[in-house]
């Protein structure tokens, strides 16, 4: 068969229904089918350019509206296949990381392997799958590898609904999934977008941390902790790096209050679980990581793309956040002089930090101490 064949309509949505089961076979959650049209995407996505809000994201802006148009990126596409994934790790211990300020907090997805290879890799199957069925035909798949603006299309295939926090919502997956897309020239039936919103629920646009959730459903991406983390290359600004917190890559927050995301099932995908070395590690432990070692034990992790460099400017910040420590100030304090320019002006504001908070803490004892002393005496207590 061949996409110029005279298919009927039951032909085609025959195997709709197939492509749809094969996707579940390769391991995919979920898939769904979408036509190519993103027409009502543009002016948004050209007023969130125009107001500068993805940063130091270049190739968003490069883009342009070529990213509301699939078409152009693979021609003769009619129809997108759009499949989601789930990763949640069955040890995420999100209560743990987030509330031990001496811990590092990496966003759950990048806990196991990086999803770009594997995803992509079963999009060509699904992809290879179709053509011997139906012939030669044209398709591509795409994992965050080209503009596509993956959640619009997700939302038009029906795999859920457009959160206030900018990610899709499934009823029954929440938002922990990954989406990928595969392009392909086959007049498919497309399938019926989910009828369900937020309601008045504002629980993500309130509890994160930056306050980047400007409005709903639209994320100023130069205050996300995420950008902040991943996607800056230069300095984090100084006055949101006491609002990053343990945070050293990426961020849950705004998917942890979703109240959504409360029955949302574990991944069963084995290479998304977490890994060993992301187990109760301390701030300390991994800044004193060297290149040769960071880079081994993120290999095959999306953390590696960071590179050394913003991963200990990431690492600083966070040592800075936490609650005074001889041991961290002495780290910091040997630091002084880190070769790295970068990292040097993140350690240095770091070493004010922890100076300061011991400043606090030595008067505070002297305050408890002087008020023991009263006690001891039985003076009264304004002596």
């Amino acid at each position: 068969m061949s996409n110029s064949h005279p298919f009927s309509d039951a032909d085609w949505a025959t195997l709709a229904s197939q492509i749809k089961s094969w996707a579940l076979e390769l391991g995919f959650s979920q898939a769904g089918i979408c036509d190519t049209d993103l027409r009502s995407q543009e002016p948004k996505l050209q007023q969130w350019l125009d107001a500068g809000m993805h940063g130091e994201m270049q190739y968003m802006a490069e883009h342009g509206m070529k990213r509301a148009r699939p078409a152009e990126l693979q021609p003769g596409t009619l129809r997108v296949i759009s499949v989601r994934l789930d990763y949640l790790p069955a040890a995420a211990g999100f209560a743990t990381n987030l509330s031990d300020p001496f811990q590092a907090y990496i966003s759950r997805y990048a806990l196991g392997r990086d999803y770009h290879k594997l995803m992509r890799q079963r999009l060509k199957q699904l992809g290879e799958k179709i053509e011997q069925h139906v012939g030669a035909y044209g398709f591509r798949p795409f994992v965050d590898s080209a503009p596509v603006l993956e959640r619009p299309l997700a939302a038009k295939a029906g795999l859920g609904w457009t959160g206030k926090h900018s990610l899709l919502l499934n009823p029954q997956a929440g938002s922990w999934f990954f989406l990928g897309e595969l392009l392909v020239s086959l007049p498919l039936p497309v399938d019926e977008p989910i009828q369900q919103d937020c309601g008045s629920c504002v629980a993500c646009i309130t509890m994160c941390p930056t306050g980047a959730i400007v409005s709903p459903y639209v994320v100023d991406a130069r205050r996300c902790i995420s950008y902040l983390t991943i996607e800056l290359k230069d300095a984090i600004p100084e006055e949101l790096r006491p609002l990053l917190g343990n945070r050293i890559y990426g961020c849950d927050d705004c998917q942890l209050v979703c109240p959504v995301n409360r029955q949302a099932p574990l991944g069963k995908e084995e290479d998304f679980q977490r890994r060993p070395q992301w187990r109760d590690q301390s701030l300390l432990s991994l800044f004193l990581w060297d290149e040769a070692t960071f880079l081994k034990m993120t290999e095959g992790s999306a953390i590696r793309r960071i590179g050394y460099q913003r991963w200990q400017r990431n690492l600083a910040v966070a040592l800075g956040n936490a609650p005074f420590s001889e041991e961290i100030l002495a780290l910091l304090m040997a630091e002084q002089q880190h070769p790295d320019a970068l990292v040097r002006e993140h350690l240095q504001w770091a070493l004010a930090q922890q100076q300061q908070k011991q400043q606090q803490q030595q008067k505070e004892n002297r305050q408890q101490q002087r008020l023991i002393r009263i006690i001891q005496l039985g003076l009264p207590r304004d002596a």
